[in-house]
């Protein structure tokens, strides 16, 4: 059951200005399609808009951090942050999940915790909040629930979990890692993959995303944490 978005504007003291905005930025193509209520839009134009807002302020926020970095090692920074897992733990921290509207089929499959779908949602989020108040109102927000969180001087700004996976098992010659693309869905614009990682013969892990490897990345965060592994940040 999705929450009130009063609630979610209380927790990070943004208040909207047009709530319409932000209410279409929590409401899935499922819940549109089942209910289909006049004037409702679903938050795929938004997670359009939000997408290019991010990449502008993400783009800037490195420019300035870190000024002795090249164009190659800024690019490969912002891929790590605005990739699909990193947007994913972003939305989970702020429980974005809990808020969005989804038709019943899309709620019965677990839709409000696939990182997919967290992933849009944050996205949208940010469109809706550029389209209310424009880009200070962004980069503050940012600034309070993204950047924050960084560290890490010229170091990879998120978790490598393929990385870590495959040193926590070589270390303790647990056996041989292997990853396999078992499905990918939706039309070719927004194709998901899903991905799985088994160590010898057990299935440890699986994980969804935009491309082969966040779906690996996914899988393999899935299995560090069946393996009950602290994840080193």
């Amino acid at each position: 059951m999705n929450r009130d978005l009063k609630e979610l504007q209380a927790r990070i003291g943004i208040a909207f200005r047009r709530t319409e905005l932000l209410r279409q930025a929590f409401t899935h193509s499922s819940y549109v399609n089942e209910h289909r209520i006049a004037g409702h839009k679903d938050n795929e134009r938004l997670e359009f808009l939000g997408d290019a807002v991010l990449e502008l302020t993400v783009s800037e926020f490195l420019y300035e951090t870190y000024p002795g970095r090249s164009e190659g090692e800024l690019t490969k920074l912002r891929a790590s942050i605005v990739c699909e897992p990193s947007l994913v733990t972003f939305a989970e921290r702020l429980d974005f999940g809990a808020f969005v509207l989804l038709g019943k089929g899309e709620e019965m499959t677990g839709g409000r915790s696939r990182p997919a779908l967290l992933a849009d949602v944050f996205e949208s989020f940010v469109g809706a909040l550029y389209l209310d108040q424009g880009l200070d109102s962004v980069k503050a927000f940012l600034k309070a629930h993204m950047f924050a969180t960084l560290s890490g001087e010229g170091k990879q700004l998120v978790v490598d979990y393929k990385t870590q996976l495959q040193e926590y098992t070589q270390h303790h010659g647990l056996g041989l890692l292997e990853y396999r693309i078992v499905d990918e869905r939706g039309p070719a614009h927004e194709r998901e993959f899903i991905a799985e990682v088994h160590m010898d013969a057990e299935l440890l892990g699986a994980g969804s995303g935009r491309s082969k490897k966040e779906a690996e990345q996914q899988a393999a965060s899935r299995a560090l944490a069946k393996l009950n592994v602290r994840v080193e940040r």
